[in-house]
């Protein structure tokens, strides 16, 4: 799956440095968005984005609050790259949950790394079902919102299994977590063998 990487900064000098640092990376896509499109930014719920602060005018702690805020975007991590590197501003940043603050002049490499491990963290962890591995309801949902926005033509294959309730009284939940594996498997067995392309496959489970 291609990570889309949205860089906020309004004078288009960091894009360049990170298609360099990533060029030999085909599963990245960066774009470059000023200031006052933040809200497309946020719409399109990009993999990760990365905040360009000494190239935007307003207040990042602001710009970092209402990533925050939007519902779509709470766990899409967040990089800041500054010149201010005062503890002070440093903390007030981190309080507003993001991720990484990385002080100029930046280390690429360093950069590089972080970005190629954060978003390695997020695909094994935060977006997968710990019982099936499959991604789950916040991916899920990520994956339908871009689909739509992209006016990609698509079809929705929802499965349940019945009396499963019943199945956990009798059995006990070990013997339902089997069953739910089982089940993941041979959906996933089934969509490898029909070679459909850009197909996706999620668990829902409880919130």
């Amino acid at each position: 799956m291609i990570q889309d990487v949205y860089i906020i900064d309004d004078d288009d000098a960091s894009i360049v440095i990170f298609r360099e640092l990533f060029k030999d990376d085909t599963g990245y896509k960066f774009t470059s968005v000023k200031t006052e499109q933040i809200d497309i930014a946020l719409k399109n719920i990009p993999s990760l984005i990365v905040i360009n602060e000494d190239a935007i005018d307003r207040d990042v702690v602001d710009l970092c609050r209402k990533i925050r805020k939007d519902e779509d975007n709470t766990i899409t991590p967040v990089i800041v790259v500054s010149s201010k590197g005062e503890r002070e501003h440093r903390l007030k940043i981190l309080q507003e949950s993001i991720e990484y603050f990385i002080k100029k002049p930046v280390d690429e490499q360093y950069l590089y790394h972080t970005v190629k491990n954060l978003n390695r963290l997020l695909s094994t962890n935060r977006r997968m079902s710990p019982l099936t591995g499959l991604p789950g309801n916040v991916q899920i949902h990520a994956e339908l919102k871009k689909r739509l926005m992209k006016n990609e033509s698509f079809c929705v294959l929802y499965l349940d299994l019945d009396n499963f309730k019943a199945y956990n009284d009798v059995y006990g939940f070990l013997k339902g977590d089997e069953i739910i594996e089982f089940t993941a498997e041979t959906i996933i067995r089934c969509i490898h063998e029909s070679e459909m392309e850009n197909t996706f496959i999620g668990h829902i489970g409880r919130r």
